[in-house]
């Protein structure tokens, strides 16, 4: 059974950073894609980022730059360090796994997962 624990999430003032933490079990995590999503309130499921197995990653357009996944450990434990945060990025923010290989061009394609977390808030002020 997969399970992914994401924590992290919080509350800081605009310009701030967080780093969101995905604690992934239950699985060969070298077989597995990974990527963060985000949903505010009445608003779609947006991409945020995501990493195959062999450290590829992709982002979306409106975060490059700012929300990276750090490479260290990301095999173990998927990080997101967001940095200079702003208001309309407040939302619950998702981990997924899905079975590797996936196109770089496909890693924010939410079909391509099949697990997720159960999220962690985050709230960006003004």
């Amino acid at each position: 059974q997969v399970q992914l624990v994401e924590s992290g999430g919080g509350s800081v003032q605009v310009g701030g950073s967080l780093r969101l933490s995905c604690a992934a079990s239950g699985y060969i995590y070298s077989s597995y894609c990974m990527g963060w999503y985000r949903q505010g309130l009445g608003k779609e499921r947006e991409g945020v980022a995501g990493i195959d197995n062999a450290g590829i990653t992709r982002y979306a357009d409106s975060v490059k730059f700012r929300l990276t996944i750090p490479q260290e450990n990301f095999k173990t434990t998927l990080f997101l360090q967001m940095n200079s945060l702003k208001p309309h990025e407040t939302a619950m923010y998702y981990c997924a796994a899905g079975p590797c290989p996936v196109p770089r061009s496909l890693l924010l394609d939410w079909k391509q997962y099949n697990y997720w977390g159960q999220g962690t808030q985050v709230t960006v002020s003004s």
